[in-house]
């Protein structure tokens, strides 16, 4: 017991002296002054702290004065969150130097509280000035820069000079109005017997409910979204235009159908015996299954363009599938030996084969969010 004792009490002052020796080794400065500095506060003697505080402090101090002088002769006012950073962490330093009395009889340590105040006025005042800039240029472009460089400029002093208003305007000024257009079917499925039920079902269900969920996100993003005849009927001005075309829309006229059977059993009590007992037999059957099934497939082209200019603001094809399977079944045998899972199958009367309809109603549910995504996409900010 005396020697596990001896052994846990070297082990604990290897470790210790390990620790405390090696302050001006570290890579990470900042780190190894803050255990310094609470190595002193255990142990207000303790050479190797005494020596390294001094130290390691006057090289952070280099150092993050020099990475401040480099970070001001830069343009990008990001800067500014780089540079109070960099002021926080000599503060830092300072605070736990002047927290700990025996680190502060080592050190002349200098408080930068006003050091960043003065970048963090310095940095709201950049980017309100840059906001203001932008602004005056009057596209949506560099509304959308004006909007951000307030909204930085509100995060350093909330409130900063009539910063909240500016944001609003630019807000505004960024504002589309977006034009839908209904679905153009450019596909085999207009022109067939059944399309114009299809060509109705996209025009007034797809184009309306893009609109009406669009609107919904409030200010989420800056624009505001038409029907083409909500457009004509409230005279707007449309900046872009949304173009929705069907290229290929491939729907199999009649499901493919495979069979295949399986055989099936049951052991099940047929009577009694002389003596009561129970008399199993093994019963049989066959179970005929019939699997109809297809995957139709539909493309979709979503065009943005910008109205005036003719330029284009965004392209995609987005394109998905829909599987529609269905298992009947029939059996010869024993109908003895049939599981419920095999009842199912035979029972299963279903509904038939899905109409046309139906199939282009569930190829446009699965397209719709990919194409309302790529819209708010090119909207946002």
């Amino acid at each position: 017991m005396k020697k596990l004792l001896y052994a846990f009490l070297l082990s604990f002052t290897l470790f210790s002296c390990g620790t405390s020796k090696n302050y001006l080794e570290r890579s990470d400065e900042d780190k190894a002054l803050s255990d310094a500095v609470k190595k002193l506060s255990r142990s207000p003697s303790d050479e190797d702290a005494k020596k390294a505080v001094p130290i390691l402090y006057n090289n952070i101090l280099q150092n993050r004065l020099s990475k401040i002088k480099t970070l001001r002769t830069e343009k990008d006012p990001a800067r500014w969150d780089k540079i109070i950073k960099e002021y926080q962490d000599l503060q830092e330093a300072y605070d736990a130097i002047v927290n700990n009395s025996a680190a502060f009889k080592l050190v002349n340590a200098e408080s930068y509280n006003t050091n960043i105040l003065e970048a963090i006025q310095a940095a709201a005042e950049e980017y309100y000035t840059n906001g203001l800039s932008f602004l005056k240029k009057g596209d949506r472009d560099n509304a959308k820069k004006a909007y951000s460089a307030f909204k930085k400029s509100e995060k350093f002093i909330p409130g900063y000079k009539d910063s909240k208003a500016r944001i609003d305007e630019a807000y505004q000024s960024a504002i589309v109005n977006v034009i839908i257009n209904p679905v153009q079917d450019n596909s085999f499925f207009f022109n067939s017997s059944w399309g114009n039920t299809g060509y109705n079902f996209s025009n007034e269900y797809f184009q309306q409910t893009l609109v009406r969920d669009l609107s919904g996100l409030n200010n989420r993003y800056p624009a505001k979204f038409y029907t083409d005849w909500q457009a004509r009927r409230d005279n707007i001005q449309p900046h872009w235009v949304v173009d929705l075309n069907l290229r290929n829309i491939d729907i199999p006229f009649y499901p493919s159908q495979n069979t295949y059977r399986r055989n099936s059993s049951a052991r099940v009590e047929t009577g009694r015996d002389t003596s009561g007992n129970p008399v199993y037999q093994t019963v049989y059957a066959t179970v005929n299954v019939t699997r109809s099934s297809f995957t139709a497939r539909a493309d979709m082209d979503v065009n943005i363009t910008d109205v005036v200019t003719g330029k284009n603001i965004s392209y995609r094809n987005v394109r998905d599938d829909y599987r529609w399977e269905e298992e009947r079944a029939t059996y010869t045998g024993d109908s003895r030996a049939l599981s419920s899972q095999d009842w199912q199958l035979i029972n299963n009367y279903g509904y038939g084969t899905p109409r046309k309809e139906e199939i282009l109603s569930e190829l446009f549910r699965k397209i719709y969010p990919q194409v309302k995504n790529n819209i708010t996409y090119a909207v946002d900010w």
